[in-house]
């Protein structure tokens, strides 16, 4: 069996908050709800070894499909990426193989019998990044479970060692817990001596980015949708300074490529002509692993709609055998009036039964400097949407290690 439930939530819930709270993780509990499940879900170990190996050699696709975007006006207009963005993606020299983006993760359901099926990438401004880094190996640690979370943090010392910036941002910086959290943790790792600001005091005067003091900011990582330059005030400026080299940013321009869900469709649509741009064993892991996507609704019955830049859940329809849609994600914004949406055959994610009721659980997957290495696990309805709790994933020794 893939999944199994280990444990009880501690009486004393407030304690083990407040010690989560001291390791950085400040949003364990947030407002009345408790986002935190207090349980540990474990994975058996053929599993998780499957699961790393489809995401190195998915890795690998995607970031193949996103450099035989490059240049092309026509893909970039397919896969709903701004205009704004256009002329930055074709000066600038993308990342070296499998470093198109640094810090990105791919989510999947996971069946009960073993059957892995991506659901999307984001490859631009993934959280849970504390949640995965620091919570699940203590969590695993308390259950004497396995766990590879614990590269993370040495990953990204090795990613921002190639990066170096110098300023680290979110936006409302030092207001909003998750955001804040989550860069706050990536620039302890790293190592380095950076600024931390909020998005919103950056400015631009005549190409040059600016913090609120008006120093010169020349290499910036920032927790910052790509896609929202072309709608926010300001974002058309900071594309500018992105693409005279006035400023670097991280993760790279060219990850908004990779963040499309447009680009599920087009790995799809060569997969299903069967272009050489991909191998023998990566045609078979694209028709393994990843769903039928395409960018118009050519199903009629039991698929998703999304937007190509939707998060948090926000814009997803699913319709069931009928084609009725019985499920919609009201809560989240909806950026499908921006951008083109996606259509994907549907895959239901997983039952688990946890003390606080049943949940379907979403896995998680970090891509850091280009390797698998961590797990995240998100438990929710049948639509994974800001609503949705945390829960640490561990994993099983396989049962013929156990028994020796």
């Amino acid at each position: 069996m893939v999944w199994s439930v280990m444990g009880l939530p501690h009486e004393d819930r407030a304690s083990r908050v407040a010690e989560l709270a001291a390791m950085g993780f400040t949003w364990a509990d947030f407002e009345d709800e408790k986002y935190w499940i207090d349980q540990l879900v474990t994975m058996d170990g053929r599993t998780h070894e499957l699961l790393m190996d489809a995401s190195q050699v998915l890795w690998h696709i995607f970031d193949k499909a996103a450099r035989f975007v490059i240049g092309r006006s026509d893909l970039y207009e397919v896969l709903s990426i701004p205009e704004v963005l256009w002329d930055g993606l074709d000066c600038l020299e993308p990342n070296e193989f499998g470093h198109m983006s640094r810090y990105a993760r791919f989510d999947f359901a996971i069946a009960h019998d073993g059957t892995i099926k991506l659901l999307e990438l984001n490859a631009d401004t993934p959280t849970g990044y504390v949640e995965s880094s620091v919570v699940t190996p203590w969590m695993c640690q308390q259950y004497q479970v396995n766990t590879t979370n614990d590269q993370m943090a040495n990953l990204v010392r090795d990613a921002w060692a190639v990066e170096k910036p110098d300023y680290v941002a979110c936006v409302s910086y030092g207001q909003h817990l998750e955001d804040t959290g989550t860069v706050d943790m990536l620039a302890k790792h790293s190592g380095l001596d950076v600024k931390m600001m909020d998005c919103l005091e950056l400015w631009v005067d005549n190409g040059v980015l600016k913090d609120a003091n008006g120093s010169e900011i020349k290499r910036l990582f920032a927790l910052y949708p790509k896609e929202w330059m072309a709608i926010d005030d300001g974002g058309e400026a900071f594309a500018y300074s992105i693409e005279t080299h006035q400023v670097e940013l991280f993760n790279s321009l060219h990850a908004i490529i990779l963040q499309s869900k447009g680009l599920q469709a087009l790995i799809w649509g060569l997969h299903e002509l069967e272009v050489d741009i991909f191998d023998e064993k990566e045609h078979a892991y694209i028709e393994r692993f990843m769903l039928p996507t395409y960018n118009k609704p050519i199903f009629d019955h039991s698929y998703v709609s999304k937007s190509m830049f939707g998060r948090e859940g926000g814009s997803v329809q699913m319709f069931d055998t009928d084609g009725v849609m019985d499920a919609q994600d009201t809560a989240g914004f909806d950026s499908s009036e921006f951008f083109s949406r996606v259509y994907q055959k549907r895959a239901d994610l997983p039952e688990v039964q946890l003390a606080a009721g049943d949940f379907h659980l979403l896995t998680g997957v970090f891509v850091i400097h280009g390797k698998p290495c961590g797990l995240l696990g998100r438990a929710g309805g049948l639509i994974t949407g800001n609503s949705s709790h945390f829960i640490a994933i561990g994993v099983r020794e396989n049962e013929t290690e156990t028994k020796a």
